[in-house]
């Protein structure tokens, strides 16, 4: 028995020094391969120094053609917060919610994470972050936004470093400095100048509550825009305060009785960061990455960026049931293409995705005067005669809207009503290569497919490009280039850029033009865009695309351009009845109007039926029409007509004698 036993206990110390063996020989294999990893990604981490000073970002202040200031970016209002001096309530309130054992670890908190899991699961939402503050602030200097495992070891990485060259304190300052607080504002001193317009040293505990709380969610907690959310919040972050020992329940109960100055912050001060982020984001390609803190300003005008603002979303408010809409958007050019607003969605808030600047969309039928002007440069005019009538290509068989056609009719009404069955025969008559030539003079630079389905609008063009491709319309056919900027000068007024005004070149020829602006005018005072109808000077075009998932309205006054969309994000069709005709042209006519239009008479006068280009167009198209219409009257009209409802009246009476008369045809 004693030998049997003496075997057994040896096999046992046996099995135990292999397993220890191999845990041994995992261990060093695992120690290897993570060192591995992490020797390979340390070869890819950014420039680091010894001693780090960490500057605050360049400060970017956007202003509006009235040197009123529309945004800030960058570190802004005031200077850093030292490590020395660094608020203790603010301080507790981030440490509460964002970094509790900042004190305790290392730069990484196995421990925290835990506890911030179970905190956040007990709660039902996110109360405590995940991340240390020093692996936050190592993103924040270092690295990207992206999230790979790639970058996560990175940021440990430098975590670790940043622990080892700097003390708590100064990690906390700098973090402090550099986290983005909403309202363009970088660091707690900024944002405190903003929100409560005091330097950070003066916040009381509701407020570095209400400003601890925007690290979650800038925009949704803004105590500008969103108050209630904000207060809200900061009840969370007083909360937490308490939890950690560093406010008892007593000051927390105070603190959140104290009502927060609700300002009321008007549709300019959210719509005009589309516009401000645009400016922004377009700096590199103007002056690259500011350097030095600077003041651009724009060609924005807050009257017109307001009014256009609270168009749309009323409109959508008052509609969106109705017609199954959800977003709108619109640009407005001066006539030499400065842009004066440009509001990118109902609600900044809620989504600063820009739908005039990132958004691509099938312009529909807004884009048939492009189709259109290609027939007139080969001699065609409003009296030019076609066929309208089912027609198959191939494959291809577009359809009126309504499925109504109309047989013989004169370009003119065909543009006024729409008919897709001309557009399509026009772009087959003069050339789609020809049309593309047209649309890229005009300043349209988008892929453009060369098929028929274009001239019905299939190809998707970003807005600025439809508005200032119309301005050059307006512009009587010289090119106009649209525009934002007029000057950046650095803080102490070094100027960087200037917009320098050159001479357009013309691209189409003004009688053309003229030709062109007579049949837009129609649609405004007879077809499809009555709702666009005004008392002075407009001349425009419709558009709805196939399932009614885009719906426009292009057009000019005498001193404005402006282009509406309504849609949805998802793609989603609105109601068959939301046609450009629709929302869009009272809306159109509701910013142009707001814009404080010149009540002028229109610059050009309809003119008389007959051509005064050489070649007729009229031969081109012979073999796609049933039989030429009535001559012209001596007047210049043509005789009543029956089969679509139109007939000639008076548009206005000429203001002294020679002056031509024009006419107009109004829907029976």
């Amino acid at each position: 028995m004693p030998r049997y036993r003496y075997q057994k206990e040896s096999t046992s110390s046996s099995l135990l020094a292999r397993l220890v063996k191999w845990c041994f020989v995992l261990g060093l294999w695992a120690a290897l391969v993570v060192g591995g990893i992490l020797a390979w990604y340390a070869r890819e981490l950014p420039d680091i120094i010894d001693n780090p000073k960490f500057e605050r970002k360049a400060s970017i202040t956007v202003l509006a053609n009235d040197d009123s200031v529309i945004a800030r970016y960058g570190d802004i209002k005031g200077n850093n917060v030292s490590a020395n001096h660094i608020p203790k309530n603010l301080a507790n309130a981030i440490l509460a919610t964002e970094d509790r054992r900042f004190y305790y670890h290392f730069g990484l908190d196995p421990i925290g994470l835990v506890r911030a899991v179970i905190v956040n699961f007990t709660h039902k939402g996110v109360v405590q972050g995940g991340s240390t503050i020093t692996q936050q602030l190592a993103k924040n200097l270092f690295l990207s936004q992206e999230r790979t495992f790639k970058r996560k070891l990175q940021e440990a990485m430098l975590a670790v470093w940043l622990e080892h060259k700097l003390t708590k304190d100064e990690i906390l300052a700098s973090y402090m400095n550099r986290v983005y607080l909403g309202a363009g504002t970088y660091g707690v001193e900024a944002a405190s100048r903003v929100y409560f317009q005091k330097p950070v040293s003066d916040l009381n505990l509701q407020q570095a509550a209400i400003l601890a709380g925007l690290l979650k969610a800038p925009s949704r907690y803004s105590p500008l825009s969103n108050p209630a959310e904000s207060e809200k919040r900061a009840k969370v972050v007083l909360s937490a305060m308490v939890d950690a020992g560093y406010i008892s329940s007593k000051e927390a109960a105070r603190a959140s009785q104290i009502k927060l100055d609700r300002k009321v912050v008007s549709a300019v001060g959210q719509s005009s960061h589309y516009f401000s982020d645009w400016v922004v984001d377009s700096l590199d390609n103007v002056i690259g990455i500011p350097k030095e803190d600077i003041i651009v300003k724009t060609t924005m005008d807050p009257q017109v960026q307001e009014s256009t603002a609270n168009i749309l979303k009323t409109e959508v408010e008052t509609n969106g049931k109705k017609f199954n809409v959800s977003q709108a958007a619109s640009i407005v050019l001066r006539p030499d293409g400065s842009i004066v607003a440009l509001v990118g969605g109902v609600d900044y808030n809620k989504s600063e995705y820009n739908r005039v600047t990132q958004g691509l969309r099938q312009p529909g039928s807004s884009f048939k005067p492009f189709v259109y002007l290609a027939a007139i440069e080969q001699g065609a005019n409003e009296y030019t005669p076609v066929l309208d009538a089912p027609i198959k290509i191939g494959k291809y068989a577009p359809q009126n809207f309504g499925g109504k056609y109309y047989g013989d009719i004169t370009l003119i009404d065909a543009l006024t009503l729409s008919l897709n069955t001309v557009s399509v025969r026009i772009a087959q008559a003069v050339g789609v290569d020809n049309v593309i030539n047209v649309a890229r003079r005009a300043g349209i630079t988008a892929d453009l497919e060369p098929n028929l389905s274009l001239a019905l609008g299939s190809s998707e063009v970003p807005m600025p490009e439809m508005a200032q491709a119309y301005a050059t319309l307006n512009n009587g056919g010289y090119a106009v280039q649209a525009y934002g900027i007029q000057t950046i000068k650095t803080a102490t007024g070094k100027t960087l850029f200037e917009h320098k005004q050159e001479p357009s070149p013309r691209v189409f020829r003004d009688t053309d033009i003229q030709v062109l602006t007579n049949m837009m005018m129609s649609v405004v005072q007879n077809g499809t865009g009555q709702g666009a109808r005004s008392p002075f000077f407009v001349a425009g075009k419709t558009g709805t695309t196939q399932d009614h998932r885009d719906a426009w309205f292009d057009g000019f006054s005498r001193d404005y351009i402006a282009v509406v969309w309504f849609g949805n994000d998802n793609n989603s069709s609105m109601k068959s009845s939301m046609t450009g005709g629709a929302v869009p042209a009272r809306a159109w006519k509701q910013i142009i109007t707001a814009a404080k239009t010149d009540p002028t008479p229109s610059p050009y006068q309809l003119m008389k039926g007959e051509s005064q280009i050489e070649n007729d167009f009229s031969n081109l198209l012979g073999n796609l029409m049933a039989e030429p219409l009535p001559k012209l009257n001596e007047d210049g009209t043509q005789p009543p007509r029956t089969g679509y409802g139109l007939t000639p009246v008076p548009t206005f009476t000429p203001d002294k004698p020679g002056d031509k008369v024009g006419y107009k045809r109004l829907n029976d």
